[in-house]
């Protein structure tokens, strides 16, 4: 079996875990968060404006469709089913990682047909931080996002999934260096996104000062690559290892928080354990620019683009509801809104 036929089949095995693990649960970080109820709104609901910018581009809705993948049947039909329900919401898409399709082997629907099927809304091309120091640069960087005529770039750490999965990439050091060359060489925007363990305010810092756009904190409440690396593990040694870190991580809503609090201009994108609508909400108040979900709307893409727009769509009814019952008209007013103090404060996630 081919380097590539491995990679191919281990997502398709992180994508039948993900499915099992679901999102969140009943003790969420989130629930650690309260907006302050506002019983005299006086709004129109249905005038509630939740459009935003985004990088320089204009969309209908703050949220985002997280990197996801799968093996190249499956693969393919998620994308084509993302991408339709990308268009329609006038909402990004970002893809999975492109490392399998630049090296030659199943696209698994990561191709031209995307911006086909999406020819407005943003389209977020996607590689490992891992591999800039590996052997990609600019040149591969640029293959992946004209592959798919994407917009930006995002690149993904995940060293602790990297860590505990056999065979995974311990090399990281230049990896920050890598990312500056990329930033100023590719002529597309940089995005940086964890994959469920949370951005620290200082790493934020250096990210920032090597040139990146954006930040997704993507931190932990989500999909836990851990604890789905701790079950494909091949020995009970490897698996051990990886459910020490059960619990690992910076909550999304602390990264959202701590982050903002530092940079009040970065662009930020907080996913990690969004559940709904109203943890949406809370989100944006804590910081965030848009809100992504990729384990979420994950059941929904299998099915087909309209599950995926009336996932979107509840989400929407949602977050609207919440900036209605707390006098928010627009998502701007949202980010002012009061946090009511907990009998476990933010500070103590």
């Amino acid at each position: 079996m081919t380097d590539s036929q491995h990679i191919l089949r281990r997502k398709d095995e992180h994508l039948d875990i993900a499915l099992k693990q679901g999102v969140g649960g009943v003790n969420s970080s989130f629930d650690s968060v309260a907006l302050e109820h506002c019983a005299l709104p006086e709004l129109d609901l249905d005038q509630v404006d939740l459009s935003t910018e985004f990088l320089g581009r204009r969309l209908a809705l703050p949220f985002l469709i997280s990197s996801m993948t799968g093996g190249p049947q499956r693969g393919a039909s998620i994308n084509a089913h993302l991408a339709e329900a990308a268009e329609a919401l006038q909402i990004p898409m970002a893809v999975g990682s492109q490392r399998v399709a630049i090296e030659g082997e199943a696209a698994g629907g990561i191709d031209s047909n995307l911006r086909r099927l999406a020819p407005t809304t943003p389209i977020w091309a996607n590689l490992g931080a891992a591999q800039l120091v590996l052997g990609y640069g600019v040149d591969e960087a640029r293959r992946a996002v004209e592959m798919i005529g994407a917009d930006a770039l995002i690149i993904h750490l995940n060293p602790l999934q990297e860590a505990v999965q056999p065979a995974g990439d311990r090399t990281w050091t230049g990896v920050l260096n890598a990312i500056q060359t990329l930033a100023s060489g590719l002529g597309r925007p940089i995005i940086i996104k964890e994959v469920g363990y949370g951005v620290s305010a200082q790493v934020a810092g250096r990210l920032r000062d090597a040139g990146v756009a954006a930040i997704d904190v993507a931190g932990a409440g989500g999909t836990a690559w851990a604890a789905i690396e701790a079950e494909r593990a091949p020995t009970q040694a490897d698996k051990a290892v990886a459910e020490a870190f059960t619990g690992w991580g910076i909550p999304t809503p602390l990264a959202l928080l701590q982050v903002r609090s530092a940079y009040p201009d970065l662009p930020l994108i907080g996913s990690g354990g969004i559940r709904h609508g109203v943890d949406a909400a809370k989100a944006i108040r804590l910081g965030a620019d848009l809100v992504g979900q990729a384990g979420g709307v994950l059941a929904a893409a299998l099915v087909s683009p309209d599950a995926v727009m009336q996932h979107f769509e509840i989400l929407a009814q949602q977050l609207r509801i919440a900036c209605f019952c707390t006098g928010s008209a627009n998502l701007q007013a949202l980010k002012s809104v009061r946090l009511l103090p907990l009998a476990r404060p933010i500070h103590d996630l």
